[in-house]
Parts: structure tokens; sequence; C-alpha cells
């Protein structure tokens, strides 16, 4: 679980988290969200509030940084979510 480094969104973007939905500045700088410092296009684990497991796999898509100050738009693109296509192939053997 600690491959990766991690952000946290807050409870209210679970849902749209598990969706598919990119992790927007808003979700990484309300409370209950955690932000930590990484760079641009640095694949992080996705964390929520409240939950011990991750909810999904992302690229940073701002800095850290920049997310704070400008606090719009996408912060994280999603990659990879529990129970997305991914999530449910077959394995061949």
């Amino acid at each position: 679980p600690f491959i990766l480094p991690h952000q946290q969104v807050d409870k209210g973007a679970i849902k749209f988290v598990l969706s598919g939905a990119n992790i927007m500045c808003p979700g990484l700088t309300s409370p209950g969200a955690k932000l930590y410092p990484a760079a641009v296009d640095t694949v992080v684990a996705i964390m929520a509030e409240g939950k011990q497991h991750a909810l999904c796999v992302g690229v940073m898509k701002m800095s850290a940084e920049d997310i704070e100050k400008v606090n719009k738009g996408i912060g994280i693109e999603n990659i990879h979510y529990l129970n997305d296509g991914l999530w449910h192939m077959k394995t061949y053997k």
C-alpha cells in the first residue's frame, strides 16, 4: 500500500472517483483532504477521508503547490480505480 506516494480526497469526492472522474483541485484542498508535496507527472495513490485503502491510481496534472495556488481544474488524472475494466480483467493461463 505504500509503493506510491499518497494524496487524499474528502468524503464528497469518493463516489465521483469510483465512477472514473478525474480529481479536481477543490477535492484536494477542502477540509478532509490532504495534499502532500508532489511534482507534475508523479504517479500517486488516491486515498479517501476515513478509508484505509486507495480508491484509485492517478497522475498529477499539476504540482501540489500549483493545486493549492490555483484551486481550479483537474489536479490528478484518474487512470485506474476500483471496479473498473482493468480490475475485472480475466486472467489467462
